[in-house]
């Protein structure tokens, strides 16, 4: 597999797939980090999650449309509003979904599968019919456009590091809310004893709704980050649903440095195999080695001590 290549050469691969990698990282933690919430912190097998996605991807392509058409001295900035759209539609679409569907299946992981899977079936059909079956594109800004040169041969693009640092900012605010905010600590006291956080005055319903919102709206933002390499259909969200359950169940599901280190270790994995290998056989050898290191350690890699 080696052979046909030089030192050099094995080094300039290693580096482009390991940029290719970092991009793939980041569409696998904007995904991980809102189901990694949903999932995790409140047991919802949530299998429409990659239609929140792609409902956040149909957002900005719209916005870049309505600032190509009617502002246009403003489209350079179209994508920051275009990400507070797309997070406030996909967090209010999770907040009715949770109100509507998700209260009523806390507890019954199954019943919540099959529920999300029917959903997720619902809303592909709603934007087939909605917004066409075609997949649709959007037009970057020019500062987003060409590549940075690190070697004659090595280029990196402007847009996948854009798309690095968007990541490393979400998942600081994650982080931050978690740890620091008061949701955060309401979160995690439902999380390890839901009972005694409702005896001490939580509102456990309005932590759950407002948990599964937050997440959904993350999903919102990885869609808009979605649409900066690949094209928006209104399937699109199921090319990645299962990769993301793999690396939250991976990383281990309550825990977001795990989700972060296993969203990590697969996107490098299956990037670098890829070039040597087709995307099918990566993929398979990848769930492969997955599969394997669960069977020593089923809790995932890192795992939070919670009380039952």
């Amino acid at each position: 597999m080696f052979a046909d290549y030089s030192l050099s050469e094995l080094g300039s691969i290693f580096v482009m797939q390991g940029f290719a990698g970092l991009i793939l990282f980041s569409v696998f933690v904007l995904m991980a980090l809102g189901l990694a919430i949903i999932f995790g912190q409140m047991g919802v097998i949530n299998m429409a999650h990659g239609e929140f996605m792609i409902l956040g991807a149909y957002v900005t392509y719209f916005t870049s449309q309505f600032f190509q058409n009617v502002l246009p001295s403003l489209f350079p900035i179209y994508f920051f509003v275009a990400m507070g759209l797309a997070f406030l539609a996909s967090g209010g679409l999770g907040i009715a979904v949770e109100w509507a569907l998700i209260r009523h299946l806390y507890r019954r992981p199954l019943d919540t599968l099959l529920a999300t899977w029917g959903l997720s079936l619902i809303l592909q059909q709603v934007y087939r019919s909605v917004f066409g079956p075609r997949e649709v594109g959007v037009e970057l800004p020019s500062w987003m456009m060409g590549s940075l040169p690190l070697t004659d041969v090595i280029e990196v693009q402007i847009n996948g590091l854009f798309v690095m640092s968007l990541t490393f900012v979400i998942t600081l605010v994650v982080g931050l809310m978690m740890f620091r905010s008061r949701w955060g600590q309401q979160v995690r006291a439902v999380v390890q004893n839901r009972v005694m956080a409702g005896a001490v005055g939580i509102n456990t319903h309005k932590v759950d709704r407002l948990t599964f919102g937050i997440g959904c709206g993350i999903a919102g933002v990885a869609g808009s980050a979605f649409t900066m390499i690949g094209s928006t259909g209104p399937t699109a969200g199921q090319l990645y649903i299962v990769d993301t359950f793999l690396v939250v169940v991976f990383g281990g599901a309550q825990s977001l440095v795990g989700t972060i280190f296993s969203a990590f270790t697969i996107s490098q994995a299956q990037s670098t195999m890829e070039f040597f290998l087709s995307g099918s056989t990566a993929k398979v050898l990848t769930l492969l080695a997955v599969v394997g290191i669960l069977m020593l350690r089923p809790q995932g890699l890192l795992v939070l001590k919670i009380r039952r």
